[in-house]
């Protein structure tokens, strides 16, 4: 049996965040309606190295693939990535094993571009400014991807980890689309206050800013927690949004930026406007005012992964990347 194999640096080389936005699109849209498989992810805890890994198949009438991935929050003294992850992609049709992909880039990138495709759906056309709170690798997709599908001017950056902020940030600025004009900050009140866009990238267990500080009309990405005990974002915010998520099943099983509002009756279950890829196919409204404050929850489906993974190894054949092994 031979597979290909491609690196995290192959996965970013093969794609590229304006297509992968339009993938994401498709792949959110077929998922509300249907058109795929993607249950809920199954999760092992590894209580005693504070860890969880998360199995994440999907299947649609063309692709296959399944996603492990470990989230280990205590080994920053190995310099560890937070994440590992990998992707096996098979044949639709047989089962064959097709491809192996570096996971981690491919969650980063599919992430990211969920994150694009929900603001350019709900963000105002005009939006010239972004917040980013987090400065690890899903914080760097977030940017890129916002700056993507809107003209942006000014970014600012919040990290309690103000080093790992000023590294981003000499490593994004001026990276096309990113503009030049990214400024570290030292408070999240400071990064959120003018924004018109807000992305979270954290797995923090409280709130990363105070929701009374947002502007009117601001699109918010929430994209970082992914356990009923997480929350990035505040009560206050979710109460006053328009709230759109990728997955309401997932969201109400695993996104305390919403369980926990829930269960304190702040807000009830049919406050979730909308998934997605009900508004991408037009059949719920999105934004319908430019005052209006939109929040976009994302724990992440497996279609995401699969569509990404597919492109990806399309890309890579056509480019001539990656390794061909056997088994």
């Amino acid at each position: 049996m031979k597979i290909l194999v491609l690196t995290a640096a192959e996965v970013r080389q093969a794609i590229r965040m304006k297509i992968a936005i339009d993938v994401m699109k498709t792949a959110f849209r077929d998922f509300s309606m249907d058109n795929s498989q993607a249950p809920l992810r199954s999760k092992i805890s590894a209580d005693k190295s504070n860890g969880t890994v998360l199995l994440m198949p999907a299947i649609t009438d063309s692709d296959l693939a399944i996603k492990i991935v470990s989230v280990f929050d205590n080994y920053h003294h190995l310099a560890l990535p937070l994440i590992h992850a990998m992707i096996i992609v098979l044949d639709v049709s047989t089962g064959k094993p097709l491809a192996l992909l570096e996971g981690g880039s491919i969650t980063a990138i599919r992430t990211g571009a969920a994150s694009g495709a929900a603001t350019d759906v709900l963000a105002r056309n005009d939006a010239k400014s972004v917040a980013i709170i987090g400065s690890g690798v899903q914080a760097r997709t977030q940017l890129e991807a916002v700056c993507t599908v809107r003209k942006i001017e000014k970014a600012w950056v919040y990290s309690p980890n103000t080093e790992h902020a000023e590294i981003f940030a000499s490593e994004m600025s001026g990276r096309e689309p990113i503009p030049d004009d990214l400024c570290v900050v030292t408070s999240s009140m400071e990064a959120i206050q003018d924004a018109d866009i807000i992305c979270t990238a954290t797995t923090s267990n409280t709130p990363v800013f105070d929701g009374n500080y947002i502007k009117k009309g601001t699109h918010v990405n929430a994209i970082g927690s992914f356990t009923p005990k997480m929350q990035e974002v505040d009560p206050v915010t979710i109460s006053k949004s328009l709230v759109v998520v990728d997955s309401r099943k997932s969201v109400l099983e695993e996104a305390g930026d919403l369980i926990i509002p829930i269960e304190a009756n702040i807000v009830k279950k049919d406050h979730i406007h909308a998934e997605l890829g009900a508004i991408i196919s037009n059949t719920l409204l999105g934004r319908t005012n430019r005052n209006q404050i939109t929040y976009f929850k994302s724990c992440g489906v497996a279609v995401q992964d699969v569509a990404a993974a597919q492109l990806a190894v399309q890309e890579a054949k056509r480019l001539g990347l990656g390794t061909v092994i056997s088994l």
